[in-house]
């Protein structure tokens, strides 16, 4: 027996800010590997220190072995999923809703299974989904979520079901790409499992090497015997082990042929094992915050009481992250995966999702052989040798409450010369032998792509092109690819057609045009029906956004003649011949592209509405349940019932799927437009504004509709889109290019339309169509902040004109002194033109209602209290605030915790006052709670106890003084480059030079100062790009910065620390001014003055 229901719950929950309403553009952010990107989203920077009661609309599903509650207001995640044989929860079960920043557009929480989808983290994560429930003939219930998402407007489901009798949670994944243009997407399923140091994982036994993020570096596995994550692993470690690994890690394997992938607590005997095919689902990742110091402060971070957890995450379709697969025009990708709770077996051996396995030895001639079913069933279960002589046979039953644990003796025969298979009715259902004992050469980790003028072949520059593209790289290009291989061959026709889709996508379409007439036209030089249509489908699309409807259909309908087009091609021209009216034509169309692709419920959705036009009411109504029987939530077919039977509850049933969310009303009602369906689409849109489900674009797209159909109201719908409150209205799609320009000729005084399409240029990457834009809108409304901030951005980052920037900025934080975030970006700017500190703290506490508001904005106050010697005052403030890092941020505000101490201990040690020094220089080695993360393991405290010497020194301890400074002198003793916060810093190494020259050992303290200035000069000249393997870079994220400088300060500043210690004074003191005057900010070079003055 399954039951679902809706049942409201109560979870203690910190709530989280208000979402900034300015565009956040972050194209340089890196993420997970690749770009870290969050428009159209907007991003929420603030957390509440404070849990309030709050109510949940969940839906639980049960059967009589496990249950599981499911929240729709938190992305569709499995909140709970509980054991009831063994009265556990198997996936870790947070109390709490506790978001820290650690979501691709800031809230996030661990616990339950989030699905990760089209990227990592999920865009959405924290967003509400749509969602139903659906009863199955065999008994089984499925919860169904599905959400449209707005980044590249692809579709996902997920259903969760329920079997009688079975004791497994199936999620069904449904992934559907609703645009006419390929999109690329990662699904990663990623349960957390609650964790101990009895803990450990359960990887196939075939998975001898394991991959981090891009595959940037690989360790053996399970014992690790190299560097990985910067942990020396070569005593041999196990790293299956959650105990054993101090540091953030994130492992991933790869080309096992198992289905599975788990964990296990050792102390209770209990796991959770996930099981799909690994044909699909080859994707196997354990991440852990770390047993440490740091991971304990990220584990306070997201819950109060539950502990630390780890995620063992299933990848589909995916391997790595980031690892992206393609999704053609209206393309859908289905799969299945399993979760399920076991105990007993310890670490299993094989799987499916019916059966469990593992055999291990037994005292000397035996062996212990345990069997667990997820169901009841009679088996076969036989244990032979090599040599086929049997061991056990037995048929057996096995119920998931009573496995099967046998000993059996083997005489002593060695495990790996054994062979376990459970047969049932004369076939194999699972079977185990053990992996053959041979040296597996590790693989190679992957290879960083070279610059385009390094490739040879105009076909690797194609190639890398397009992984950058299909990986979503955050700092390469794949038009400079792309370019080079036209600088070389004009007519080459990979090339051209990457080049035109590319601007299509940017909503270029004309330009667009150029290139694939180019490729079509070297494609079709010697005949008209070449091999590959696609260059020819996507002029199609170039020349249909131009509103060259005739020459489109030409185009797509030639496309057709390939097979791979028919699809996308035949639905083109169904769309333009419904467009025109020839709904004959169009029906034809229509069939042909659905023989192609019988899932396309975009195609479904189109010709149900020509046959009601054409008025073949019964067969479009039989389409209608044939197609929601496929996919509940094909919204276009929910509303053609409501058009085609005009009765009330289709459309109350269509209303309340849609959840008033006005990007739902926008997809269905631009899908009719695409297919010139004006009166349709106008009349879904005039329903989401007697919803209020509107945005501005609500009616820019309404008003574009009804010049389109000509169709009456329109100025009076631009003059409401003009009037409407522009936070959070972030446009994306090409349709809205359309829109805009179409409201910009209708209402040319409408100063918000060019704004708005500057917003999706600018994201586009297309600055000089943004800028254009902008500057419209600016002419148009002077008084509109936002739009000046953005084209500081502009000039500051892309045309580098410094002053204009600050003229721009100043004046948008004029126009709205409340907007805190303005305040922080006014400020950055501020700090990257190097205004004195004390000239830009003034400023900034002119406001401390707006410092209040936003971590950064307190943290920049402590740091130029630090940086003009207000050591007390930055200390006072900082131990009063309670900070919420982000992920990746880690290390800057522990660093002017530090600072703050080392530089009063500093002036403690010179007062003479030793002990309060000493107090001061041990708080630095411990992180308070507040401070919002801990310490890592194997941190640079060089300086810290090096000073701790010196005032037990001073003390006349010599001993302890001995002590520390043996301590000064561990740790990593290669200068690098330092972009990371777990990076060598230079200042460490110098520390330990001091260290070793007290302890009397000079040539080793030689030897650390002289790595320093060999670094620095080796180096000072290297051109630095953004490293191609970057996991994430919080820094660069607003005011771009030259890394060839920062290189330089870099450099210098490591030589002139070598060359101090090296007693060269004057050579020092030269390169140190150098320095200070490329950065005023270098807080290492303040701490370097007061130490030498």
């Amino acid at each position: 027996m399954v039951k679902a229901w809706k049942e409201k719950v109560v979870i203690p929950t910190y709530e989280v800010g208000k979402p900034e309403k300015n565009p956040i553009f972050l194209e340089k952010r890196v993420y997970q590997g690749s770009s870290g990107v969050v428009y159209p989203y907007p991003v929420i920077e603030s957390m509440s220190d404070e849990k309030v009661d709050k109510e949940y609309n969940a839906i639980f599903i049960e059967n009589e072995y496990i249950k599981v509650m499911i929240l729709p207001e938190l992305g569709g995640r499995v909140q709970m999923a509980y054991d009831k044989i063994r009265e556990r929860h198997f996936i870790y079960y947070n109390h709490v809703i506790k978001p820290a920043l650690v979501g691709l557009a800031g809230p996030w929480i661990s616990g339950g299974i989030e699905f990760n989808w089209p990227q990592h983290h999920r865009p959405s994560t924290y967003m509400p989904v749509d969602t139903t429930i659906e009863e199955n003939a065999d008994g089984s219930v499925t919860v169904w979520v599905n959400e449209m998402e707005r980044m590249f407007h692809q579709k996902g489901m997920a259903g969760f079901t329920l079997r009688p009798g079975h004791a497994f949670l199936e999620i069904k994944g449904v992934l559907y790409n609703r645009t006419e243009v390929p999109q690329t997407f990662l699904w990663w399923a990623n349960p957390a499992v609650a964790v101990n140091d009895y803990y450990q994982s359960v990887f196939p036994p075939d998975i001898n090497a394991v991959f981090d993020h891009g595959k940037r570096a690989v360790s053996s596995f399970p014992i690790a015997t190299g560097t990985y994550y910067k942990m020396d692993y070569s005593a041999g470690v196990d790293i299956s082990n959650y105990k054993n690994i101090k540091v953030p890690t994130s492992y991933m394997a790869v080309n096992s042929r198992f289905d599975f992938e788990g964990g296990y607590e050792n102390d209770t005997r209990a796991g959770m094992l996930h099981v799909a095919n690994h044909h699909i689902s080859p994707g196997k990742k354990q991440w852990t915050w770390g047993n440490g110091d740091f991971g304990r402060a990220w584990d306070r971070n997201l819950t109060d009481e539950d502990g630390p957890y780890i995620e063992l995450m299933a990848g589909v379709y995916t391997e790595n992250q980031p690892d992206f697969t393609w999704l053609q025009p209206y393309e859908e990708k289905s799969f299945v995966q399993y979760f399920l709770p076991y105990r007993e077996l310890g670490v299993v051996k094989n799987a499916s999702r019916d059966l469990l396995m593992n055999i291990e030895p037994e005292g000397e001639d035996c062996v212990r052989c345990k069997i667990f079913a997820t169901s009841r069933q009679t088996v076969n279960v036989i244990l032979k040798g090599e040599d086929g002589k049997v061991y056990y046979s037995k048929e057996v039953t096995i119920t998931p409450e009573e496995l099967l644990n046998e000993v059996v003796n083997v005489n002593g025969e060695k495990l790996n010369k054994l062979i376990l298979e459970i047969t049932a009715n004369g076939r194999e259902l699972l079977y185990w032998h053990a992996e053959p004992e041979e040296v597996k050469p590790i693989p190679d980790a992957a290879e960083a792509a070279l610059f385009p003028q390094e490739i040879k072949t105009t076909e690797q520059l194609y190639l890398t092109g397009m992984h950058l593209e299909q990986y979503r790289h955050a700092t390469y290009n794949p038009v400079e690819y792309y370019e080079e291989a036209l600088r070389r061959d004009p007519i080459d026709v990979r090339n051209n057609n990457a080049l035109g889709l590319w601007y299509i996508r940017k909503g270029r379409f004309h330009k667009a045009e150029q290139y694939l007439l180019t490729a079509v036209k070297t494609l079709q030089k010697r005949n008209p029906n070449p091999y590959d249509g696609e260059p020819i489908y996507n002029l199609g699309l170039a020349l249909k956004y131009q509103g060259r409807y005739n020459e489109a259909y030409d185009r797509f309908y030639k496309a057709c003649w390939n097979a791979a087009w028919q699809d996308a091609g035949y639905f083109a021209c169904a769309q333009i011949s419904t467009m025109q009216n020839r709904l004959a034509d169009a029906l034809d169309e229509i069939n042909h592209s659905l023989i192609r692709n019988w899932h396309n419920h975009k195609a479904r959705a189109l010709k149900v509405t020509i046959l009601r036009r054409m008025g073949q009411s019964e067969e479009a109504l039989q389409l209608i349940e044939d197609s929601l029987a496929i996919d509940k939530f094909n919204f276009g077919c929910r509303y053609e019932k409501y058009l085609t039977t005009n009765v009330s509850d289709e459309l109350a049933t269509l209303k309340e799927m849609m959840r008033g969310e006005p990007h739902n009303y926008d997809e269905i009602a631009l899908d009719y437009c695409a297919a010139g369906c004006w009166q349709e689409a106008a009349s879904l849109w005039n329903i989401a504004i007697t919803e209020g489900a509107v945005t501005p674009m609500t009616y820019y797209y309404l008003g574009w509709c009804l010049v389109q159909g000509e169709l009456p109201g329109t100025g009076q719908v631009f003059a409401q889109a003009a009037e409407m409150c522009p936070d959070y209205c972030f446009p994306n799609r090409l349709e809205a290019i359309l829109a805009l320009q179409c409201a910009m000729e209708q209402n040319p005084h409408d100063a918000k339309a060019p704004y708005y399409l500057g917003n999706l240029y600018y994201d586009k990457r297309q600055y000089d169509l943004a800028m254009e834009a902008w500057e419209t809108s600016a002419r148009l409304d002077d008084n509109f902040p936002t739009v000046w901030r953005n084209l500081a951005l502009a000039y500051f980052n892309k045309k580098n004109e410094e002053t204009k920037a600050i003229e721009y900025m100043e004046r948008a934080f004029r126009l709205d002194t409340t907007d805190a975030r303005i305040l922080m970006e006014l400020d950055q700017l501020y700090k990257r033109v190097r205004r004195p500190h004390k000239e830009r703290l003034a400023f900034l506490r002119q406001y401390p209602d707006l410092i209040e508001q936003r971590d950064d904005l307190v943290l920049e106050e402590i740091t130029l209290l630090n940086q003009t010697g207000e050591y007390e005052k930055a200390k006072a403030l900082l131990d009063a605030h309670s900070f919420h890092p982000w992920e990746g941020g880690e290390g800057k505000v522990p660093a002017q915790y530090q600072l703050a101490r080392v530089e009063l201990a500093k002036q403690a040690l010179t007062a003479g006052n030793n002990q309060e020094a000493i107090a001061l220089l041990e708080e630095c080695l411990e992180y308070p709670h507040h401070l919002g993360e801990g310490k890592l393991y194997g941190a640079q405290e060089n300086d810290f106890y090096y000073f701790l010497g010196c005032a037990y020194e001073n003390l006349n301890r010599k001993d302890e003084a001995v002590r520390y400074w043996e301590q000064a002198t561990v740790g990593p003793t290669e200068p690098a480059a330092a972009m990371y916060y777990n990076d060598a810093k230079p200042d460490k190494i110098f520390y330990q030079g001091l260290a070793l020259l007290k302890l009397g050992r000079i040539d080793e303290a030689n030897g650390r100062f002289h790595k320093l200035i060999s670094y620095g000069e080796k180096h000072l000249f290297d051109k630095i790009k953004m490293d191609y393997f970057a996991v994430s870079l919080p820094d660069l994220l607003i005011w771009e910065d030259n890394l060839t400088v920062r290189n330089i300060i870099h450099c210098k500043y490591m030589m002139a620390l070598g060359y101090w210690g090296l007693n060269q004074k004057e050579k020092s003191a030269r390169l140190l001014k150098e320095v200070e005057k490329l950065d005023i900010n270098h807080q290492g070079i303040q701490a370097f003055r007061s130490l030498i003055k």
